[in-house]
């Protein structure tokens, strides 16, 4: 027994230096605070998946209605919705649908509209009915809205109003292929298209049996949220019903209570506004302030109307909130992309408010969150995460655009605080189902071979650091996809675009660093058709026409070649270094100039008022 004895206080003192480090630490109450919250998060939605029927969101937002049948759920424009008023007007939804759409269990309805009151309620209608919604961005047009629409299944399309005329241009295709199309108005003389608003304002507004969904499982899709494509058209991220479930703990593990007031103005087709913000509302059971899109002069205003205490932003709209203080009950923030001198600005303009920064992906399989007070980070590793989201960050070459591998064909394990690509393990608690339609991008996103020959890993395409502190900080993107204004520009796509002006004969897309601001603002270099000038005015028209503001290149330089790579990839790594500067660059630079409608010589005058912000990108 003294041997045992010897030997227990042995291994105490090996344990001491860990454990004294670990109470000590200044965050360790902090994350005792948050692996509390994730157990008891975690052990719920094992509860949920074992019920049968399965529980899903929808079930929570029925019972909430039952609960709190008169609390107000959705705040629009001046209009209040209670819960018991957006459960009836959804059943009305899925009632109209079934019978004049013949919707049920097991289809998927693709939902082309922005944000409105109506969105909450024709997906729960389509829940209601066992269906899967696909979240349509309501900026794309023609060829990539027919590949959202194609690569999901869907059957059938809802349309507000005002995109009708979005709808009509690809409307002979859309018949072509037996697709039901249903406008959210009284009428419509066109042909193919088939007013809804009335058939839903007719129908019963009864509740529905859960017999039209009885064979819904945690594992059935649920939505299919667009994330940029690599190959230059979006891709349809599936989510599981229990994915649902997951993003909606973010606010739960944000600190959101049941007495709290969101604020959306993020759009509802991103896994932000959608998951985090309105299945995050129905899981608290609490109210929301919906906004059309974000607007910098009216959000204090709203949030001071409306008692709003917990927001949402993206780093671009943290920014713009700067520059515009008023009195608020903020207390929590919930976003991502922003930067530490912005994020310490929004504290020292808006007093404490907990800014609870994360990193995910919509389809990816490993997320953080910042739960703690230090400024700049998306969270911190601890062991639990680790263990149920096995992930780590792999050493990465820019050039070449791939893991750096030893003689054994391995990954090998970026040290404490060198940047690294984050690569998460598939495993059955933490899968990657992959995009609807595309196995060829599903396989591109498979990492084999890691840390041990067969293993399989999902790649995110990012690149961050972990801290001697253990802090995780996010670095940049790598490869094909860059971020502007909180979106997503695939550069393929955008040269896809810009190579069917008549002038131009290749173009190399990448995005590019300005003072002050988040992300990167897109920039292509061009190589003109022999014999031809670059024309300004119609390569505008064209980026114009077929490209949202956000993914339209600002800049353009005109090269003679491209530089290539042993793979015949076009090289960006020096185009970016070298940026806009007109200074710099020998090659003729051009500027797109939105009032002017066409793209002028980026003059030396026009670069120091970009940098001096007198021109707004």
């Amino acid at each position: 027994s003294t041997m045992l004895l010897y030997y227990l206080l042995n291994q105490a003192l090996l344990f001491l230096p860990f454990l004294l480090k670990t109470l000590f630490d200044p965050y360790f109450g902090q994350d005792c605070s948050y692996i509390f919250k994730a157990i008891k998060l975690g052990i719920r939605l094992q509860i949920y998946k074992k019920k049968n029927p399965f529980y899903s969101i929808l079930d929570c937002f029925l019972d909430t209605v039952k609960k709190q049948p008169n609390k107000t759920f959705l705040h629009f424009e001046g209009t209040s919705h209670s819960y018991i008023e957006v459960d009836k007007q959804s059943n009305k939804v899925a009632r109209a649908l079934n019978t004049h759409a013949n919707v049920k269990e097991g289809d998927t309805v693709a939902l082309f509209m922005g944000n409105e009151p109506s969105y909450a309620w024709i997906w729960l209608g389509l829940a209601k009915l066992g269906c899967a919604t696909a979240l349509l961005n309501f900026n794309i047009r023609s060829k990539s809205l027919l590949h959202c629409f194609s690569c999901c299944g869907a059957r059938v399309i809802i349309a507000a109003a005002e995109l009708k005329g979005a709808v009509e241009e690809v409307l002979p295709t859309l018949k072509q292929q037996g697709i039901s199309v249903y406008l959210l108005s009284e009428e419509c003389s066109v042909e193919g298209i088939n007013p809804l608003s009335e058939h839903i304002a007719q129908a019963s507004d009864t509740p529905l049996s859960a017999d039209f969904r009885a064979n819904i499982t945690s594992k059935s899709p649920a939505l299919y949220i667009y994330t940029s494509g690599t190959t230059g058209l979006p891709k349809a991220a599936l989510v599981t019903q229990e994915r649902v479930w997951a993003a909606s703990f973010i606010q739960a593990v944000s600190g959101v209570t049941s007495e709290d007031v969101f604020y959306i103005n993020l759009p509802l087709y991103h896994s932000a506004g959608f998951l985090i913000g309105l299945t995050g509302a129905i899981e608290r059971g609490i109210t929301v302030v919906l906004r059309t899109k974000f607007s910098a002069s009216q959000f204090w205003e709203d949030c001071r109307k409306h008692n709003v205490t917990v927001m949402q932003y993206i780093g671009e709209t943290m920014r713009y909130l700067c520059n515009t203080p008023m009195d608020h009950k903020v207390r929590i923030a919930i976003g991502n992309g922003a930067r530490s001198d912005i994020w310490r600005e929004f504290l020292n303009r808006f007093g404490d408010i907990a800014v609870r920064e994360l990193y995910a992906a919509t389809e990816g399989n490993i997320g953080f969150i910042n739960y703690t007070s230090k400024i700049g980070v998306v969270g911190r590793v601890n062991f639990l995460h680790r263990r149920m989201f096995p992930y780590t960050l792999i050493k990465f070459d820019i050039e070449k655009e791939e893991p750096v591998r030893n003689s054994k064909g391995l990954c090998i394990q970026a040290t404490k605080g060198e940047a690294g690509l984050l690569v998460g393990k598939i495993t059955k608690r933490s899968p990657f189902v992959g995009y609807a339609g595309n196995d060829q991008q599903t396989e591109k996103k498979r990492l084999r071979d890691v840390l041990q020959k067969g293993d399989l890993y999902f790649n995110t395409g990012d690149l961050l650091r972990i801290d001697e502190q253990n802090f995780v900080q996010f670095q940049d993107r790598v490869g094909d996809t860059f971020r502007w204004k909180g979106e997503n520009v695939a550069t393929t796509e955008v040269a896809d675009i810009l190579t069917m002006v008549d002038c131009i004969e290749e173009a190399n897309v990448y995005g590019v660093k300005v003072e002050g601001h988040e992300g990167r603002i897109g920039m292509a270099a061009v190589k003109v058709e022999e014999g031809k000038e670059f024309d300004g005015a119609s390569t505008f028209s064209q980026v114009a026409s077929y490209l949202p503001a956000y993914a339209r290149p600002r800049f353009i330089r005109i090269q003679s070649s491209f530089e290539m790579t042993g793979t015949f990839k076009m090289k960006k790594v020096t185009l970016v270094e070298e940026g806009f500067n007109p200074a710099a660059v020998q090659d003729p630079l051009y500027f797109l100039d939105p009032a002017k409608k066409t793209y002028v010589p980026l003059t030396e005058e026009i670069y120091s008022s970009i940098n001096t912000r007198e021109i707004k990108l």
